[in-house]
């Protein structure tokens, strides 16, 4: 009969959230890429009080991924955080939440920041919470295109592209994080968002890693133990009788 102290169970969650690595193949043909919210009001520098300046600073390393992915046939859907049937479809209680107090509206319809170059072959959700799959018809668009796996990508990432990534694991995607490719308004909320997906949700990896996923090469690092190396902490002891 085994114990567990309770040494050995925290140092297994501390290296899953810091070491642990999905165990999946990122296939381009199963796949697709989702830019979550990378819209003017929080990537167009200055023009509203949501900016989030990270998302600005990494929209260029965004922009390559997504060429990389119309490159080698991935789907690419942006989604935008928008107004839609009146605020009807928007759940209620984001009313009363601080993330929403501010007087600044939106002068028009939400927009793709237009440095980001999205192209009108490429489909647009105007969402109404912070998952792309809530109240959206995305998971019915990924069925019918034959993926099974998703890359999240954009802003917020502990608000819209992290419950997008919660969203897509419970409707049984794999699900693909940008670490580098995704941003947030407070810079020391993003490795602990990171954290948790990787140890529960997602394979979370840079932009480069991902594109050399999507084009065959070999992972660095070796497999490790399994479902992201949790055997590298150890056995538990082996208590008597």
């Amino acid at each position: 009969m085994s114990t567990y102290s309770e040494e050995w169970v925290l140092a297994r969650a501390r290296h899953a959230y810091e070491h642990g690595r999905a165990e999946f193949d990122v296939r381009p043909e199963r796949t697709a890429l989702l830019v979550i919210d990378m819209q003017d009001e929080f990537v167009r520098p200055g023009w509203s009080p949501y900016w989030v300046p990270a998302a600005t600073r990494m929209a260029p390393r965004l922009g390559r991924l997504v060429d990389a992915c119309r490159e080698l046939g991935l789907p690419v859907v942006w989604t935008v955080f928008d107004d839609t049937h009146l605020g009807l479809d928007r759940p209620r209680a984001l009313r009363s939440l601080p993330h929403g107090a501010s007087d600044w509206r939106r002068p028009g319809p939400a927009e793709v920041w237009a440095e980001l170059g999205r192209r009108d072959d490429e489909p647009l959700i105007r969402k109404p919470s912070y998952g792309a799959f809530y109240d959206t018809p995305l998971d019915t668009m990924l069925r019918n295109l034959g993926r099974d796996t998703v890359i999240v990508t954009g802003t917020l990432t502990n608000y819209c592209c992290g419950t997008t990534a919660r969203q897509a694991y419970e409707r049984g995607y794999h699900v693909v994080f940008g670490s580098d490719v995704t941003a947030t308004d407070d810079e020391t909320r993003q490795e602990p968002e990171l954290a948790v997906l990787r140890k529960g949700f997602a394979l979370v990896r840079t932009a480069a890693e991902i594109e050399a996923d999507l084009r065959g090469a070999p992972r660095a690092g070796g497999g490790g133990g399994p479902r992201g190396g949790v055997a590298a902490v150890g056995r538990p002891p082996r208590g008597r009788g």
